[in-house]
């Protein structure tokens, strides 16, 4: 059963004409192309398809919008740094999402996926700088894939190098790792 009965998609935009009214509050997603953040949305939402996942990364390429109830949105956006696509995209991306988090009052935090076994890299820290304003929470999938003592350093070495910047946990939507956890923090944020 999902925990948020009401979600449902709204729309997609690939200009910031296209986002929907800036009201209410929304949390965004995002992360690496192939980090798995379509897949843990799905699990936080507890709903299959939610966000279309696939095998093929950077399948998200647009600002897709969905409701969680009465003024309270996710917000998926495009994944970045691996997706194979071409320059002119990779650059309209990047507007995009600079206008997203410049412009958005209903803005009122991002979830980051990071996959645990890559750490934080480059474009992973310019999320960050895009979101400065903004509280952060590091989900670190893919943890189901690290033996218990490398899935502890990996949350020690990305929780040092954030300091008090974001918080972070371990996530696995394969096994449903810290799914309360993310859920709390998605929660969080919206009632911000």
């Amino acid at each position: 059963m999902s925990h948020f009965q009401d979600a449902a998609f709204l729309t997609s935009a690939n200009s910031p004409e296209q986002f929907v009214e800036d009201r209410g509050a929304e949390v965004a997603f995002a992360g690496r192309s192939n980090a798995g953040k379509s897949s843990a949305i799905n699990t936080i939402v507890n709903r299959r398809q939610f966000a279309r996942t696939s095998k093929t990364p950077g399948r998200t390429q647009l600002v897709n919008f969905f409701a969680l109830g009465p003024g309270r949105r996710l917000v998926d956006l495009p994944g970045y740094g691996f997706a194979r696509v071409a320059d002119t995209t990779r650059e309209h991306w990047g507007g995009l999402l600079t206008d997203y988090f410049r412009t958005r009052q209903s803005l009122k935090g991002l979830i980051m996926v990071v996959d645990s076994r890559r750490g934080l890299k480059d474009y992973d820290r310019q999320m960050l700088e895009l979101a400065a304003e903004l509280p952060v929470h590091v989900l670190l999938s893919k943890a189901d894939k690290l033996k218990r003592g490398q899935a502890a350093a990996a949350l020690m070495q990305v929780r040092q190098a954030l300091g008090d910047r974001a918080t972070v946990q371990l996530f696995s939507a394969l096994k449903r790792q810290g799914q309360d956890e993310a859920r709390a923090a998605l929660v969080r944020m919206l009632a911000a």
